[in-house]
């Protein structure tokens, strides 16, 4: 059976730094890596939802990845999405990243004629998880983008028997009841990383240990904050920090976007990380400043 990697604590899913003409900029990758070790991160996803890695090329995401790994330590992992419409070029990707000794690969399901059932699902991703089968596979679950909406627990029962490098899902999706089974089934043997920062407090409660998310690049120290107050039992402060979490996402959401509002942050933090690519929208000077006057309204700054 393989090891799950036990990350208790933050995973940044990572922006994908650009130029103005739309091309990566892999030399904001050292500082950014920097930053984000500084502020207590224990590894990053790289080129998921956040990453915009559906809108990036092939050769472009084995690029990026390529600079990230340089940032890899014991304490910082690298975990790569390979996740793309089609498992061939996935199954490149998951080769590519196996090369480089990242910690792990990830994929979505495919978006364009998404699967129905388990098997289905599962015909998508074994040939993936083969392309790296020598490291951890992890699923990631994400409705809301991949349109796929296979019960987990379903198929983590199935998966496990013809996937032997499957270890865990990246679970972004409100169903707790669903969230619950798959951190509880057959003892915890799957690692079920908690996917929505607005409710981190609640993967905590269920069981989860560890998190990925977008919001953990720019504010790590209120959700560090809430794993701590949960942590000694102190719920009614940790409460109150989600609500914080909630209210940051809410203004995210009202802006464009944890993507496109994020890389505003980024760039108002100090990290320039750019503009996305289309079709998400470009920030204009008003649209930055009615930005920062939401986050100070909240205190943010």
């Amino acid at each position: 059976m393989f090891k799950k990697l036990n990350i208790k604590g933050l995973i940044a899913a990572t922006f994908t730094p650009m130029l103005p003409n739309f091309s990566i900029n892999l030399n904001v990758i050292e500082s950014y890596a920097n930053y984000l070790k500084k502020n207590s991160i224990k590894g990053v996803f790289v080129c998921g939802t956040t990453g915009e890695g559906g809108l990036l090329d092939i050769h472009e995401r084995k690029l990026v990845l390529e600079e990230w790994i340089k940032h890899k330590s014991e304490d910082f992992k690298i975990i790569s999405h390979v996740g793309s419409p089609s498992y061939k070029s996935s199954q490149d990707l998951a080769i590519h990243s196996q090369s480089l000794k990242v910690d792990a690969i990830a994929t979505m399901g495919p978006s364009f004629f998404p699967p129905s059932d388990v098997e289905s699902l599962i015909e998508f991703c074994k040939p993936i998880a083969d392309g790296a089968k020598n490291i951890p596979f992890y699923y990631y679950h994400i409705p809301s983008v991949s349109h796929v909406k296979v019960d987990m627990k379903s198929f983590l029962e199935t998966a496990s028997k013809s996937i032997p490098n499957l270890v865990g899902i990246k679970f972004t999706h409100n169903n707790f009841m669903e969230f619950q089974q798959c951190v509880n089934f057959k003892n915890g043997r799957f690692e079920i990383f908690n996917g929505h920062d607005e409710t981190l407090l609640v993967g905590l409660s269920l069981g989860a240990i560890g998190a990925v998310g977008s919001t953990y690049n720019y504010m790590s120290s209120y959700y560090h904050e809430i794993i701590n107050y949960f942590e000694s039992g102190n719920i009614e402060e940790a409460r109150k920090i989600q609500q914080f979490s909630v209210k940051v996402v809410d203004i995210l959401n009202k802006n464009g976007g944890g993507v496109r509002a994020g890389k505003a942050i980024m760039e108002i933090i100090g990290i320039d990380c750019g503009p996305s690519r289309a079709p998400l929208k470009n920030f204009s000077s008003s649209e930055r400043n009615k930005l920062i006057e939401d986050l100070r309204l909240i205190n943010f700054f």
